[in-house]
């Protein structure tokens, strides 16, 4: 068992996580807004899983999808905010080494989940606009429902294997990690032992996910945008309307993952603060603003959701 930088066990039962390395001061009561945008995010996708699942009317594959993407989100965030919640408010720095383990298998691989689904409803809008006549029979929902249960099971096989070589790995330096939540890049970097395989293996993952993932979807939207410039200013004006939230979600998931890959595979210094906040941004961001994106681009769920507070306030009048 380590207890700090000068350690020299070979292996480690628990980890140290530290927060916001230089704020730690300040943790308290940043731990508050931090709480309220988790609620945020919770009660946001909640509603917009509760809205399609009772709307008999959007239960098409685009909102399956979007249901999709909000449960994603909720166990995303779910997975970390409790502990980082617990760090702040109550110093419980400390998680032990199987639940660290479990963590960072969990947020990697619903990230990798999230990317799928993603793709998914990129496929999804290039058919509805490339191919209008043929999306009912290429995109039903028992394939959705296919589509949902593969995004499942490549995120999980994928990211499998990162606790397995984690578990090979000596720890004699330090067990100190530098983020609020367990990642594979942070606690790589504290074995003592060769890491290439970890190293390797980590960007195969990301080339044949995550980039793999985000470039099919550009490609995907250079072929809606050919097909959408000869349309008419109509046509055309209804084609973006029904892409812009997908795209919004795409930048809102992709830009807070490559920025914090980038540092993390580039920066030397382990006491940063960029990395970290990247990090927190990057779990907590995507599932508080992707359903006021839809909530607000979307007009079928934006009517719905006024309806459902409108008979809420109604409801409670006297």
């Amino acid at each position: 068992m380590m207890v700090g930088p000068n350690a020299n066990e070979s292996s480690a039962t628990y980890f140290i996580l530290i927060g916001l390395p230089g704020l730690e001061e300040a943790q308290f009561w940043l731990a508050f807004p931090l709480c309220s945008l988790y609620l945020i995010a919770v009660l946001g996708n909640l509603t917009i899983i509760y809205v399609v699942r009772a709307e008999h009317s959007l239960h098409e594959p685009m909102y399956i999808f979007l249901c999709m993407l909000s449960g994603i989100d909720i166990l995303i965030s779910t997975s970390s905010m409790p502990k980082m919640l617990a760090i702040f408010w109550f110093n419980s720095t400390t998680i032990q080494f199987d639940a660290c383990l479990l963590q960072m298998f969990a947020i990697h691989s619903l990230s990798g989940m999230e990317s799928t689904v993603l793709l998914a409803m990129a496929f999804d809008r290039y058919v509805a606009i490339c191919h209008p006549l043929r999306h009912a029979t290429v995109i039903t929902l028992p394939r959705v429902t296919k589509i949902g249960v593969a995004a499942v099971v490549r995120g999980a096989a994928l990211m499998a294997p990162l606790p397995v070589f984690i578990k090979q790995l000596p720890f004699c330096h330090s067990n100190i990690l530098s983020h609020s939540y367990c990642l594979h890049q942070d606690v790589m970097k504290l074995a003592c032992d060769d890491i290439r395989v970890n190293v390797i293996y980590g960007l195969i993952v990301i080339i044949s996910a995550i980039g793999l993932d985000s470039l099919l979807i550009s490609f995907s939207y250079l072929l809606i945008l050919k097909t959408v410039l000869g349309l008419t200013r109509e046509a055309q004006a209804k084609a973006f309307g029904t892409c812009v939230s997908h795209v919004c979600a795409v930048f809102i998931f992709y830009v807070p993952f490559i920025g914090l890959s980038m540092v993390h595979r580039f920066s030397k210094r382990r006491d940063s603060l960029l990395p970290v906040i990247l990090a927190n941004i990057y779990l907590l961001v995507p599932p508080v603003l992707n359903p006021i994106v839809y909530g607000v681009k979307t007009k079928e769920i934006r009517q719905r959701i006024l309806r459902l507070f409108h008979v809420a306030t109604h409801t409670s009048e006297p």
